[in-house]
């Protein structure tokens, strides 16, 4: 059964998070498929650039990551200071960056 966010996440115990994300079905976020013999290698710099980009509207601080063919993985800092002293105004900006223009894009 999956847990709820706030029995994943806590804070007092560490700031810092080791997060994976893999491909499934022989998929590929970049590289060369040899069966296929198709590139996916123009992914390579899209997903670094969102990966960037996206840290900063989260307040979170990546301290490394390693993007290879069918998997990432990011090592990550939560922020708090930051985001507990973001104003009203400042939480709307953040979100605005994420649904407007071509961040998900």
């Amino acid at each position: 059964m999956p847990k709820l966010r706030y029995a994943q996440v806590s804070l007092e115990s560490t700031p810092y998070y080791h997060c994976v994300s893999r491909c499934v079905r022989r998929a590929f976020l970049y590289g060369r498929d040899q069966l296929s013999g198709n590139s996916y290698e123009h992914r390579r710099q899209w997903i670094e650039d969102k990966l960037l980009d996206l840290a900063g509207i989260f307040s979170l601080d990546i301290c490394v990551y390693a993007i290879m063919s069918n998997h990432y993985h990011v090592v990550f800092h939560i922020d708090q200071d930051r985001a507990e002293n973001w104003t009203q105004s400042e939480v709307i900006q953040q979100w605005h960056q994420l649904f407007s223009g071509n961040l998900l894009s």
